[in-house]
This record gives structure tokens, sequence and C-alpha cells, in this order.
């Protein structure tokens, strides 16, 4: 929006006004910009590397409600931003709700979850993140048509609702069994596991819960391990297809699809329309 790029990025406004030549890169060639877009990431990168640890002592429902509460804390910032400082530092604290949020909630689920709906929750996980993309980009094309100038407060202050419910949500939620036996209780994971079962027949279940908690406990390098000959085909995989997934140029898409359809000659509207359908369109095929 131009009321944005006016008050955080004022050369890169300038430079977009001024200049209409072909050369787009010039308009956008802007280190604070370019760390605005990335510090999200390179923050939720970080970040979920701390939550593994602290999902795993203080249970998945803390990590998420961690992850929540930063995650408000930034949309906050981002929503009444008054310069760059403010908006970078909203952003790295997203970047860690993200990080602790996308670690621990696929684990909660595949925990909770019968076996036999265990990879429809998963999926169902990455849908919503869709539904997500496709809400934001909404509210983008539906703020910018608001007069004053103010529109983009709406759409970086939005992203609370969602932070909020996350943040609420995880105080209900219930510990897992396997966070329980974990942490040498029990009794409680077996009345957990009855509860979510729907049976008192829990017993093969829980002993082999019992018993993988007792072969992870015995791994003393998790790190090393990954590197053993016996675990290279699952390596080589991990880290080939994100990999190849990227050499597709998808990031690009979805970060800068608002800027690409600008180069071509669209109008400011007419490009967050377009950033909609393609948008969720290629992260709809991903899923």
């Amino acid at each position: 929006m131009d009321s944005f790029l006016s008050k955080f990025f004022p050369s890169v406004f300038r430079k977009e006004k001024e200049n209409q030549s072909t050369n787009q890169y010039y308009k956008f060639d802007s280190q604070v910009l370019q760390m605005f877009t990335s510090s999200l990431y390179l923050a939720a990168l970080i970040a979920s590397f701390f939550a593994s640890s602290v999902t795993r002592m203080f249970d998945r429902k803390w990590s998420m409600f961690g992850g929540g509460i930063t995650f408000l804390v930034g949309a906050t910032l981002n929503g009444f931003a008054q310069d760059v400082l403010m908006l970078i530092l909203g952003r790295i604290l997203l970047g860690i709700g993200v990080g602790f949020a996308g670690q621990s909630v696929p684990i909660y689920l595949s925990e909770m979850a019968p076996a036999r709906m265990r990879g429809m929750l998963n999926i169902g996980f990455q849908f919503m993140i869709t539904i997500g993309i496709l809400a934001a980009n909404l509210i983008n094309y539906g703020t910018s048509e608001i007069k004053g100038g103010w529109g983009w407060r709406i759409s970086l202050g939005l992203a609370a609702v969602p932070a909020s419910i996350i943040t609420v949500g995880s105080l209900f939620l219930p510990d897992t069994p396997n966070s329980l036996i974990e942490r040498g209780h029990a009794d409680e994971a077996t009345r957990m596991l009855r509860r979510i079962r729907g049976t008192h027949d829990v017993h093969e279940e829980y002993n082999d819960l019992v018993a993988a908690s007792e072969v992870a406990k015995l791994v003393k390098h998790p790190w090393r391990n990954t590197l053993k000959r016996k675990y290279r085909p699952q390596l080589i995989m991990t880290i080939l297809i994100p990999f190849f997934q990227q050499l597709t140029g998808i990031n690009v898409i979805m970060f800068y699809a608002p800027v690409l359809f600008k180069t071509i000659g669209f109008g400011g509207n007419a490009s967050l329309m377009s950033a909609v359908i393609v948008g969720h369109t290629v992260r709809a095929t991903c899923t």
C-alpha cells in the first residue's frame, strides 16, 4: 500500500513514483525493506530450534501458549507501529510465534489423534494455513480501499485475532498422554488416554507409548544420530524435498506477488487481487 511505503520506506515509495523505467530492481532495492520481509522467517527458523526443547520439557500446550502470546505481542506492535524499528521488532516476534506454533501444533495433533485420523488432522493443519493466507490477502485487498491511509494498520493488527485464539485456547487444552509419560505422570497419562479414546481398553497403546518413551530417553545425541548411515535415506529426502521446492520459485511468488504484478503494469489494487488468486492457488496446490 502506498500509505505504508510512504511512512516506513519513503525512499522506495519515492523511487516507485519518480522512476517509470523498466528497472524494477532499482525501485525496490532497499535493505531495510528486505529486512522487514525476511526477519519473520529468520526468527521462525531460529525459534524452532529452541521450541523443540520447550515442547519436550514443558508440554506441547505451553509451547503453543508461548507461541501465541509472542505472536499476539508482535501483531500489536505492528498494528501500532510508529517507525521501522517497531515494525521489524514486531515481525521478529511474529516469527518466534510461528516457530513455536509450527513446531508444537503438529506434534499435539499427532499425539492426541487416533491413528486412523492422524494424517487427516495434520493435513487439516496445513489446509487451515492456506485458509489463513487467503483471509490475509482478502483483508489486504479490502483495507487498501480505506480512505485516510491507515488500512495497513488493520491488515497487520488483525493478526492478533488468530493469535488470541491459540493463546486462550491452549490454556484449555489437556496434556497429551505422551507428554505425561515423558514427565513421569503415568496415572494421569492412563486417564487421559482413556478419556480421548473413549474406552478403558487402552493398555496396548499405553504400553507402546511407554516403550517409545524409554527408547527416546536412551538417545543421547539426536542430531549426531541423523548422520549415521542407516538414517541416510531419510536425511537425504528431508533435505532434497524442501530444497527442490525452493528451486521452483514458489516463495518468490508468495512473498512478492503484489510487487511482481506491479512491475508488469497492474495497478495497486489489481496487483493485490492478483496476489489473492495466485497465492491461494499455489498454496492449495502444494497442500
